[in-house]
């Protein structure tokens, strides 16, 4: 099965989970990676829409990786999908480049899993907070996979990094 992994931080220098994750997916293999901060910057404008559809020529499964970042996408990761995922091209018009494909979301959140669940602060679960991105996913046609979710980054210790890249090496290499 072979992967697109797109990689989002609107604080790459910050990032120690999402660095440890990109560098676990550019170690897996039938997996390429971009990481939109790294070849855009933070300009929208810059990317580079036919590239960043060609990169999905052959794909069978998407993952998005990214910091939630106050219960949503990165900014550079939303303006992706408004540039690149295109009427026309991913959807309507004839446009089917993404039906069949699969998307999951690899995320990280500083706050804890009681914080996402129904008793927790924001009375809500990753997955109704992810439910933008199923919608999408869905409205493409694509095929929505379980989410896979690191929580409470901001206090990570070093020693949660192996098994938080153990998780997804194992997520990604399963067919």
């Amino acid at each position: 099965m072979k992967t697109l992994a797109i990689v989002s931080h609107p604080y790459a220098s910050q990032s120690r989970i999402i660095k440890a994750l990109q560098q676990t997916a550019e170690g897996v293999d039938n997996v390429i990676v971009r990481n939109l901060e790294a070849m855009y910057g933070n300009d929208v404008n810059a990317i580079d829409v036919a590239a960043e559809q060609a990169a999905y020529d052959g794909v069978d499964r998407v993952v998005f990786i990214y910091p939630t970042h106050w219960f949503n996408l990165t900014p550079m990761l939303k303006g992706y999908l408004n540039e690149v995922w295109q009427y026309g091209w991913a959807f309507g018009a004839g446009g089917d480049a993404l039906k069949g494909k699969s998307l999951m979301v690899v995320t990280s959140a500083g706050a804890s899993p009681f914080t996402y669940s129904h008793e927790g602060l924001i009375q809500s679960s990753m997955d109704e907070v992810l439910s933008p991105m199923k919608a999408s996913a869905l409205y493409v046609g694509m095929n929505w996979l379980p989410p896979l979710a690191f929580y409470e980054v901001a206090a990570a210790n070093r020693d949660k990094l192996p098994q938080f890249s153990q998780a997804l090496a194992q997520a990604l290499s399963a067919a």
